[in-house]
C-alpha cells in the first residue's frame, strides 16, 4: 500500500519558507541593506537645495548694466572654502549657515566665518529653517545663541532666515499658510529682540505663495533674499517692491552658490551698519 507523504512535505514547505523569511530579515537588518531612507541626513541642508527641483534652471543673468556686487552663501557642505581665491576672483560679501533647526550647528563654521572676515569680506550667518520641529522663537534663540549674532563692526551683516521647501518631507512642514506665517514671525520677533536687527528673509516665490499664501506683511522691516536660478529674479513675493540679494546659480565658480547684492560695495555696508 503506497504511504502518503503529503503532511510532511507540506511542514518541509513552510520550514523552507520560514528560514528564506528569517534570511531575508536579517538582511533588511545589516548595515547597507536597508532600505534607503528617501531623505537627506538632518543637517544637511543648505540654501537653495530645493529650488531646482521645483523652480527649475534657466540661463545666466542678464547684464542690465545696474550695478551688483557679488556674493557667497556656503555650508558644511562646502567643507573648507579656498576664500582667497573667491576675493580675488570678485567675491566681497558671503554668507554662512550656521544652524538648523535647534539641533545642527555647521562643523565648518568657524572656518568659513572667520575666513571671510579675514580676507576682507562683509560676511553674515543664515539659519535653516525646520518649522515642524521646534517653535520660531526657540529657533531664532538657537540661532543667536550658536553664530548668528550681530554687531555694528562694519563686517557683519544681520542674520538671515533660510525658509523654503522642506528636505525631509512635506514641501511647507506640515503647517497651514497662517500657522507657516506665525512661525516666520515669532522667529523674526525673537531675533530682533536678541539682536537689534530685522533679519533678512531669503526664500523662493513658489515656496512663499504654497506655503504663506504670499504674504505681504514682512516687505517693510525685512529685506528679501530671493531664491531664482534664471536670467532675471522673477516675480518677487507679495511685499517686496524689490530685492535685497539674489541667490542666481548653483553651480558657480569656486563653490557652487552665487549671489548678486542689488548695489554697489557701499550698500553692502550700509546693510551690515543697520
Amino acid at each position: 500500500m503506497p504511504v502518503h507523504r503529503s503532511g510532511t512535505t507540506g511542514r518541509r514547505r513552510l520550514a523552507a519558507a520560514g528560514t528564506l523569511l528569517a534570511v531575508l530579515s536579517l538582511l533588511l537588518t545589516l548595515p547597507g541593506t536597508a532600505t534607503a531612507d528617501p531623505w537627506p541626513e538632518r543637517g544637511s541642508a543648505h540654501m537653495g537645495m530645493g529650488v531646482v527641483a521645483h523652480d527649475g534652471q534657466g540661463g545666466p543673468p542678464r547684464d542690465t548694466r545696474a550695478v551688483q556686487t557679488e556674493g557667497v552663501d556656503v555650508s558644511s557642505h562646502q567643507g573648507n572654502v579656498n576664500w582667497s581665491a573667491l576675493w580675488t576672483s570678485g567675491v566681497k560679501w558671503a554668507y554662512v549657515k550656521a544652524t538648523e533647526g535647534t539641533y545642527y550647528k555647521n562643523t565648518y563654521f568657524a572656518q568659513q566665518y572667520n575666513g571671510s572676515y579675514n580676507i576682507g569680506m562683509i560676511r553674515g550667518a543664515y539659519h535653516f529653517a525646520t518649522p515642524n520641529t521646534t517653535t520660531g522663537t526657540a529657533q531664532a534663540d538657537y540661532f543667536v545663541d550658536n553664530g548668528g549674532g550681530w554687531s555694528r563692526d562694519g563686517k557683519t551683516l544681520p542674520g538671515v532666515l533660510d525658509i523654503e521647501w522642506n528636505p525631509y518631507g512635506a514641501a511647507c512642514y506640515g503647517k497651514s499658510q497662517a500657522g507657516m506665517v506665525t512661525w516666520i514671525r515669532d522667529f523674526l520677533n525673537r531675533y530682533k529682540a536678541r539682536t537689534g536687527r530685522d533679519a533678512v528673509i531669503y526664500t523662493a516665490t513658489n515656496w512663499w505663495t504654497q506655503c504663506t499664501g504670499n504674504y505681504a506683511g514682512f516687505g517693510a522691516a525685512n529685506p528679501l533674499w530671493i531664491a531664482r536660478y534664471n536670467t532675471t529674479p522673477g516675480t518677487l513675493p507679495a511685499g517686496w517692491p524689490y530685492y535685497t540679494m539674489w541667490q542666481y546659480t548653483s553651480s558657480g565658480p569656486i563653490v557652487g552658490d552665487h549671489n548678486k547684492f542689488n548695489g554697489a560695495y557701499d550698500r553692502v555696508q550700509a546693510l551690515a551698519n543697520g
